[in-house]
C-alpha cells in the first residue's frame, strides 16, 4: 500500500511562486528558500505541498527537450479551505496583483462558496468555505445522505 506524502507543483517561476505561497497566501515554509529550487509548505493538520523547479525535474526524468507549456484546460487545482471571509480575501489578493480567475460565487451544487485564482506560474487554486446545508442544492443533499 502507498501513502500520499505531498503534492509537488513543478514551476518555471520558482522565486515568484515561493513569494506567492509564503508571503501572499501565508503558508509556513517547512524546508527550503527562494533560491533552493525546492520548498515545502505546511498546509494545515499535518498536510504539506511543495514547489519544485520544473527544469530540475525535467532533467531528472529526461524531458528537457519537451516544451514547458502548452495551451490547454487546467489539469488540476489546489483546493484550500479558508476561515477568512472570501470577499475580504479577494480585496486583499487583488491589492497584491493576484490573478483572480473567477470572483466569489456561491456553489450550492458543490456545498461551498468559492473563489478561483492563479499563482504566478498559472496554476489554478480554489479557496472555499462551506455553505450551510440549508443553502445546498437538493441533489447534493440527497447525494450526501449516501456517505454520512
Amino acid at each position: 500500500m502507498c501513502e500520499l506524502d505531498n503534492v509537488r507543483l513543478l514551476v518555471t517561476k520558482f522565486a515568484d511562486c515561493y513569494r506567492f505561497y509564503k508571503d501572499i497566501l501565508g503558508f509556513k515554509v517547512t524546508w527550503g528558500d527562494s533560491r533552493s529550487g525546492y520548498v515545502s509548505f505546511e498546509a494545515g493538520k499535518g498536510k504539506e505541498f511543495a514547489i519544485f523547479d520544473r527544469h530540475a525535474m525535467a532533467e531528472a526524468v529526461g524531458t528537457t527537450v519537451l516544451p514547458t507549456a502548452v495551451q490547454a484546460q487546467d489539469r488540476f487545482a489546489l483546493i484550500f479551505r479558508v476561515e477568512e471571509e472570501l470577499e475580504q480575501m479577494v480585496i486583499r489578493l487583488q491589492s497584491q496583483n493576484v490573478d483572480i480567475a473567477s470572483g466569489v460565487q456561491d456553489r450550492p451544487d458543490w456545498g461551498i462558496k468559492a473563489v478561483h485564482l492563479r499563482d504566478p506560474d498559472g496554476n489554478l487554486i480554489e479557496m472555499f468555505s462551506e455553505l450551510s446545508k440549508d443553502k445546498w442544492h437538493r441533489d447534493l443533499l440527497e447525494e450526501d445522505k449516501k456517505f454520512n
